[in-house]
């Protein structure tokens, strides 16, 4: 056998000639963590269902973003928890509530030098913890919802986020949160929409944080089948028309398909979740010895922005982002 031409194994000899080689690129600034800003605390507490994260109180949330900034991360997403919620959800547009008065003190803090994108959602609002209002049958009013997304996004915006990220899966969010931001004068205003956000097992977590698992019910009526993947491209296309500036994969480890088929249809920023429940995957396993942690994250983050995602919103993003630093370092 003449010996081979071609040896693929010469740029994978050393830690050097393999970053040179390197397809696909993670870097830092590509991670966005989320935070969750609760009302009527005074102090940081931490969240058993997030090990290693808190809620953070008004005064905690600015050293909170400074550390995940200082890690490198490209931007925080806000979610808040009201210390009051009603069948409605009217405490995710006050004016005063607490990730309005969360972003306005990051405002201040950080000026433009940090990305706020907020959370567009009733569901940790309300008392029955669907992402919507209901009708007299118990069934979420998409189109009633939509006229208190708007409120809720034109009082994030004149906070100060600077993007709005609609999570509640109703037909016609983007559009109706573009033409209130508009009409508001925050034509500046990205929108990042949750456009393929599946029906998931893997939010489990998050939902203990948030206090916003349905009292009754699921939410399959109105986020995507986890079965279906052409759906995906249609609802990225409608986001697309109506207005968005960025769209989203949610979950993303076990959707890296349409994670791909999205990326294949859009050149627009393409965002993919790494949800509580894949954080708590890959958490559980390493504290159980199946892997190191450092090395699965990464190894994990990468294929998710391998299958096209330009960012990820991640519960390991200050972490990833100080282990990706310490090893572009070496």
């Amino acid at each position: 056998m003449p010996f081979p031409g071609e040896r693929l194994r010469r740029l994978r000899r050393t830690p050097a000639l393999r970053r040179l080689a390197a397809e696909t690129r993670l870097e830092p600034r590509s991670l966005i963590a989320p935070l969750f800003v609760r009302e009527g605390i005074d102090a940081p507490a931490d969240i058993p269902a997030l090990p290693g994260h808190r809620h953070e109180s008004a005064g905690s949330v600015t050293a909170a973003v400074e550390h995940v900034m200082d890690a490198g991360c490209g931007a925080v997403l806000l979610f808040g928890l009201p210390e009051h919620k009603d069948v409605e959800g009217s405490g995710a547009w006050r004016d005063d509530g607490g990730v309005q008065q969360a972003i306005g003190a990051l405002r201040r803090a950080f000026r433009d030098d940090v990305v706020v994108i907020a959370d567009c959602c009733l569901c940790e609002y309300t008392s029955h913890g669907h992402c919507g209002v209901l009708d007299e049958g118990g069934a979420v009013d998409n189109d009633s919802t939509l006229e208190r997304y708007a409120r809720t996004a034109v009082s994030q915006a004149a906070a100060g986020a600077d993007v709005i990220a609609p999570s509640g899966m109703m037909d016609g969010q983007v559009g109706a949160i573009r033409e209130a931001l508009d009409a508001a004068g925050f034509g500046d205003t990205a929108i990042l929409g949750y456009s393929a956000k599946f029906a998931s097992v893997m939010y489990g977590p998050f939902r203990d944080a948030a206090e916003c698992a349905p009292q009754e019910g699921d939410r399959r009526a109105y986020q995507m089948n986890p079965a279906n993947q052409r759906e995906a491209e249609r609802e990225a296309l409608l986001d697309i028309e109506e207005g968005a500036d960025m769209v989203m994969v949610k979950p993303a480890m076990t959707y890296l398909d349409v994670v791909a088929r999205v990326r294949d249809l859009t050149d627009l920023p393409l965002a993919a979740y790494c949800t509580s429940g894949e954080y708590a995957m890959l958490r559980h396993a390493a504290a159980a010895g199946a892997f190191d942690e450092r090395a699965a994250v990464l190894e994990t983050l990468t294929g998710i922005r391998r299958a096209g995602a330009d960012m990820i919103i991640t519960y390991h993003a200050a972490e990833a982002a100080r282990w990706l630093r310490e090893d572009a370092s070496r």
